[in-house]
């Protein structure tokens, strides 16, 4: 199991169209791939687990990968997450 902690600095936080995005990067991927928020979980590979969190400006969130691939979509979504979150 890998993850990486981040603070989003979207000023919109993760909205429906990052969501979004953050599904289809997940998808590339075997592992389970979770966003946490106050201790509050959401499966990022449907975006009503990731919406249903209400990430906000500022909030830092932990991403958990666990599965085959983890190394890979560890790196993979964390880059994403730093270009576009």
């Amino acid at each position: 199991m890998r993850e990486f902690k981040y603070v989003i600095t979207d000023p919109e936080g993760i909205h429906a169209r990052p969501a979004g995005d953050l599904v289809k990067e997940a998808k590339k991927y075997e592992c389970k791939i979770t966003l946490t928020k106050d201790g509050k979980s959401g499966d990022c590979k449907k975006i009503f687990g990731i919406m249903g969190l209400a990430v906000k400006n500022g909030n830092e969130v932990t991403m958990t990968f666990d599965g085959a691939d983890e190394d890979v979509a560890c790196e993979a979504v964390e880059a994403f997450m730093k270009a576009n979150l």
